[in-house]
Parts: C-alpha cells; sequence; structure tokens
C-alpha cells in the first residue's frame, strides 16, 4: 500500500482549512483547535511548509501564517514534496538513476521513473482549491473484507 504520513495528511487539511477560510494571519493554536490536532504536530508541519514557500509566515501578536500563492496555484504535490521529500514508488527511483544496488539484475527498474512521472502528474493536477471544496460525490468506505467477500460501493449520486 502507498501511503502519505499522518503529518503530511495533517498539513493538507490545514492547508484546505486556510484555502477555505479567508481570514488570514492563521495561527498555530487556532488551527490545531479548530481542526483538533496536536498543536506540536501543527507548528511542525505549518513551519516546513512555510520553509518550502506554500506558506507565509509573519511574527508578532497579529501574526501566523497565510497562503503564499492562491490556493489554484498549490498543487497535492507541491503540499507532498514539502512534507515528505520528493514523490517516488520507491527507493531506488527518487533521484539519481543507478543508485540501487541490485540494479543490474532488477527487471523493472527502468520504469519505475515513468510510474513517478504519472503519479506527479496526477497530483500536480489536483490543486488546493479543488482539495478544499466538498467531494462531487460522496464515497463510502467499507472495512476491509475476507478475499471471498464481495465489496459493493454505493454512490448515491
Amino acid at each position: 500500500m502507498i501511503r502519505i504520513t499522518r503529518e503530511t495528511d495533517y498539513g493538507i487539511v490545514l492547508m484546505t482549512t486556510m484555502a477555505r477560510d479567508a481570514n488570514p494571519p492563521y495561527s498555530a493554536a487556532a488551527l490545531a483547535k479548530q481542526r483538533g490536532l496536536p498543536l506540536p504536530m501543527v507548528s511542525k508541519i505549518l513551519k516546513a511548509l512555510a520553509r518550502a514557500g506554500l506558506l507565509l509566515s509573519q511574527r508578532g501578536a497579529l501574526g501566523g501564517y497565510s497562503l503564499a500563492r492562491r490556493p489554484e496555484a498549490i498543487s497535492a504535490a507541491d503540499i507532498i514534496d514539502a512534507l515528505e521529500g520528493p514523490i517516488a514508488i520507491t527507493e531506488c527511483s527518487v533521484a539519481d538513476l543507478h543508485a540501487c544496488l541490485h540494479e543490474e539484475n532488477c527487471a523493472v527498474s527502468g520504469h519505475w521513473h515513468q510510474i513517478n512521472s504519472v503519479i506527479r502528474a496526477a497530483l500536480k493536477g489536483v490543486n488546493l482549491l479543488d482539495l478544499s471544496r466538498p467531494p462531487a460525490a460522496p464515497v463510502a468506505f467499507w472495512r476491509q473484507r475476507a478475499a471471498a467477500e464481495p465489496v459493493h460501493l454505493v454512490n448515491n449520486s
């Protein structure tokens, strides 16, 4: 299973909160309270997003964080890059084409870069404005079932 970290998940939640509400700047404490997240983690995430240039940080009593660009100019890939590092499906496909010790015996090593590109393009195609809006159709998530049980997703739209 491919997963983003909890911090990245929270980072997307925090960024979408800022995109929805036009009252910047946002304090870390206010965002943590509003979203029900631990303040130390929220502070860490906001600092990382500011270092990456996705947020602006303003010091002082009336300070806080605000989006550095319009929501439609910030992609899901930008946020993931800022909090996770380069988007790559395998360790050996991050940057250097010849970083894997097993490259000469790997039949798929050349394909990971293509897969990474497709995933990155998909994440670049989803922007913060899109993420801050409710989904067009509700999605029903089900607990994992035994392999023999069929899973039926219901779309009530």
